[in-house]
């Protein structure tokens, strides 16, 4: 059974096929997903990728990356079935999508250009800069991008770290608040997150001063366990 590239989420959490969520829900409009990989450079310690439990033909681990013609035809597939009913692109997946940045932008593009009025959205731990020794957020300018929404996690570095376990180390917390502020210049909605249940409600008040003093959004996402 292959691995889904391109996907939907129904209520709890269910990872399913577009086939299968406009059975269950053909008169919603609805974001769809796209997972270009299972790689990462965080290890978080409340990642659903280490705690959810999926059917293994609704399974997000890739057992390779795809191809980017892979995912041109099923994004074309689902917007010639159900065009009518995706109201935005979404980059995702149980990987870093920036872990292919090239291809990443390739995609957005592409979207951009043969989904009309499609909006688009990048779901990313925020250190691609760190990854790739640059600054990219300038990757995303010109148009392709509508939404990035950054994982913040916590309100110091030392506690992101603890959470994330990321490989850059106690550098990547100001590189990734470094990345989110220069995001401001080049996609129209930055979003910071933080997860419920992980974070008290002091904590997600601390997290929401210091977007609020960079001009940016907090969302507090729900927590998956399973």
């Amino acid at each position: 059974m292959e691995c889904m590239i391109v996907y939907a989420v129904d209520a709890g959490g269910e990872y399913v096929t577009l086939d299968e969520i406009f059975r269950r829900h053909p008169s919603d409009a609805r974001g769809i997903y796209v997972n270009l990989t299972n790689r990462c450079t965080c290890a978080c310690t409340f990642c659903l990728r280490t705690m959810k439990k999926m059917a293994e033909e609704h399974t997000l681990w890739l057992r390779q990356e795809p191809l980017t013609g892979e995912v041109r035809k099923e994004l074309d597939e689902a917007f010639s079935k159900h065009g009518d009913k995706i109201n935005e692109v979404v980059f995702c997946g149980f990987g870093e999508p920036t872990m292919r940045l090239e291809d990443l932008v390739y995609l957005l593009k592409y979207a951009k250009e043969n989904f009309h009025g499609i909006k688009t959205r990048l779901n990313t731990n925020g250190l691609s800069d760190l990854n790739y020794n640059r600054d990219t957020a300038p990757d995303f300018g010109g148009g392709i991008l509508d939404t990035i929404s950054i994982s913040l996690n916590a309100s110091n570095a030392e506690r992101y770290l603890a959470l994330t376990r990321s490989e850059f180390g106690a550098r990547s917390y100001d590189a990734m608040l470094e990345f989110a502020t220069h995001c401001k210049k080049y996609v129209a909605d930055v979003v910071l997150t933080v997860v419920d249940h992980v974070e008290d409600e002091e904590e997600i008040e601390k997290c929401r001063k210091i977007c609020s003093e960079r001009g940016l959004r907090l969302r507090v996402r729900a927590y998956e366990d399973k």
